[in-house]
């Protein structure tokens, strides 16, 4: 049997979600945007009632919540303020790794720290030169005795100045493309990590997004997760679960501007009569509910399939491909209702416009998505 629905266990994270976003998120979320400041306060209180690193599982102190759960939570942060939701999100991004790939010794000594202490991490894949193409990363990592020798420079890392470990991935073997690909945990306090400039963005600015650069960085062999050549297995292993993550908090931000559209289209009046029965703007404002209802269910179509333990890529691009878009048309078309108002920052749509871009770009470009999707259908 088919079940959309959520248990009550479900819709009780799910309240407490949008209880937490809407009195600790919302109020401030513009502040954050003007700022480019780190939620670090958010962080805190997130942690204490269990809306930080979801993933962990209980044996280590976390509250092991599913991915069902974390895109119940992540559409309600998304709701609120994306930059804050795509931080908190990249938190359970960084785990993933360690919780697929790593070693008893390596999850004992991060994930305890991750829900006890509310650790912070960075996912050190994109870099310079490769974003969509992930082959193309030039980072090496190089045996020497019980330790590698890291070396290299990441771009656009979510939360790389505050975060207390990086994923990061280089090339144990270059030659072997995709297969010598390897992923290491390396500790911020390592000599030779060095934090680079921070983006000045167009939207979700409340996110710490910066450069990070590894110059000789001595890391022990033990933080290998898997083997080496386990890291482009390891990176497709996260983006199946990351991406329904992220798609989820574009579902959040779609469904804030059609509810301050529906809110303004009730309240101003044009040719004597609601702006709602206009029928331009009443089509308008359908069509995104249609959408984004459509979209909530590709990522949980795709969430429910990973939770099963089946194979996902396509699906995931499903999800991420048109909730990013949707995001984007819904967010303009918001901006549309509301007019000349829309394009000032006196009201939300202006920022949910600037937040929504960015999902069409990263953890795979729109293009990209469509590139997996076609490559699924005709791998028969």
């Amino acid at each position: 049997m088919i079940d959309f629905h959520v248990t009550d266990e479900q819709k009780e994270i799910r309240d407490l979600a949008h209880k937490f976003a809407e009195t600790e998120i919302k109020p401030i979320a513009a502040k954050l945007d003007e700022t480019h400041e780190f939620p670090h306060q958010i962080f805190a209180k997130a942690l204490e009632i269990g809306l930080l690193n979801v993933n962990v599982p209980a044996e280590y102190g976390g509250n092991g919540l599913g991915l069902i759960e974390e895109i119940l939570i992540n559409e309600e942060l998304g709701w609120a303020c994306s930059g804050v939701g795509a931080a908190m999100e990249v938190n359970n991004l960084s785990n993933w790794p360690i919780i697929l790939a790593g070693s008893a010794e390596l999850k004992q000594r991060y994930l305890p720290k991750l829900a006890a202490e509310g650790w912070k991490g960075a996912y050190a894949l994109t870099e310079p030169e490769a974003g969509s193409d992930v082959a193309g990363i030039q980072t090496t990592a190089v045996r020497d005795g019980d330790h590698y020798i890291i070396n290299g420079s990441k771009q656009f890392i979510t939360n790389g100045s505050v975060a207390n470990f990086y994923d990061v991935f280089a090339y144990t073997d270059k030659a072997a493309r995709y297969n010598g690909m390897s992923c290491f945990v390396v500790d911020r306090e390592l000599k030779g990590v060095r934090v680079g400039k921070r983006e000045d963005k167009m939207g979700q600015r409340a996110s710490d997004t910066v450069s990070m650069h590894f110059e000789d960085v001595r890391v022990p062999k033990a933080n290998l997760l898997g083997r080496e050549g386990d890291g482009f297995k390891i990176a497709m292993q996260v983006f199946d679960r990351s991406r329904p993550a992220i798609s989820a908090i574009a579902v959040g931000v779609a469904r804030r501007a059609m509810e301050e559209s529906i809110r303004y289209a009730s309240e101003r009046k044009a040719f004597g009569k609601p702006l709602f029965e206009q029928q331009g703007v009443s089509f308008m404002i359908a069509d995104m509910a249609i959408n984004i209802d459509a979209a909530r269910l590709l990522v949980w179509n795709a969430a429910s399939r990973v939770e099963h333990g089946e194979r996902s890529a396509k699906e995931a691009a499903f999800a991420k491909a048109f909730a990013a878009d949707m995001c984007m048309k819904v967010t303009t078309d918001a901006v549309q209702v509301f007019g000349g108002y829309g394009y000032s920052r006196e009201y939300p749509v202006e920022k949910l416009m600037r937040d929504a871009k960015v999902f069409q770009i990263y953890e795979g470009t729109s293009q990209i998505q469509r590139v997996i999707i076609a490559r699924e259908l005709f791998k028969k």
